[in-house]
């Protein structure tokens, strides 16, 4: 495949109800399905929403529960793989919760699962344990495909980590706030450039809690453009990661292989 068509649902949903955010899931992958799109990318703690409090606790699944089986249902009905953000039940520390995000492909088989290393704020850290690791992986449609969660991609190492494992394009969900426009506008593009692959930043919108989250999901190149970039509203775009690109866009860019890493040890 020389193209990955990605599709990028910014919606938060119906914060503290599972079921319609599901419905709200399937209608979207049926969308981007039409559209010719291989993924689609949900926001971080889509199908529970995330300024809900101890409903956290109380809607948490384990990575393999109900919600993540409808959501393979999802996957395989519309013919696309499928990644999105949820709270996990941890299985081997009880009562462990974690802010997390999972990859599906289209015949329904996990790919993908990753905890948040990164958490942003009191909330996050009153709910939420950190994930340990930080380069999650896996293959579709031909390309090496990483997932972060929101507040991860602010960290060029996190990023550049990837970049030297090989991801060719990053998912990640997130539920970017108020006054931090500038991470969808400048710091995505950048870290796309700077590492050279793709990222995919799909966000949540409007007012919840004590949050307003910002839209403009964006599909970064590594040349730095938005492929596809939303509005502040509810949205579902579409842009392609194309191979061929990547590997141009690599060629002629030197900083990987450029770096000079004996330098950089004072940054562990």
């Amino acid at each position: 495949m020389s193209a990955l068509r990605t599709a990028l649902l910014q919606s938060s949903g119906e914060p503290g109800d599972v079921a319609a955010n599901l419905k709200l899931l399937d209608e979207a992958a049926a969308r981007a399905s039409a559209a010719g799109a291989d993924v689609l990318l949900a926001p971080e703690l889509f199908l529970t929403g995330y300024a809900i409090g101890a409903d956290l606790a109380r809607l948490a699944e384990p990575a393999d529960g109900p919600a993540a089986r409808a959501v393979a249902a999802v996957a395989v009905r519309h013919g696309l793989a499928v990644a999105y953000g949820y709270p996990e039940r941890s299985t081997d520390h009880h009562g462990v919760l974690h802010n997390s995000a999972q990859l599906v492909d289209a015949d329904g088989e996990t790919l993908a699962r990753y905890r948040k290393t990164h958490l942003y704020g009191d909330f996050e850290h009153r709910w939420f344990t950190p994930g340990e690791e930080s380069v999650v992986q896996t293959r579709l449609g031909g390309l090496t495909v990483g997932l972060m969660i929101c507040y991860d991609v602010e960290f060029p190492e996190n990023v550049r980590a990837h970049a030297l494992a090989g991801t060719d394009l990053l998912l990640v969900p997130t539920a970017l706030m108020h006054p931090a426009e500038i991470v969808a506008e400048s710091v995505v593009p950048v870290r796309a450039f700077e590492s050279q692959l793709y990222i995919a930043y799909a966000n949540r919108t409007g007012p919840e809690g004590d949050f307003e989250f910002v839209g403009l999901s964006t599909l970064a190149a590594p040349d730095g453009t938005a492929r596809a970039r939303a509005g502040r509203g509810e949205d579902l775009v579409v842009g392609d990661v194309d191979a061929g690109f990547l590997a141009a866009s690599r060629a002629a860019n030197p900083y990987l292989a450029d770096r000079r890493p004996g330098l950089y040890g004072s940054l562990t």
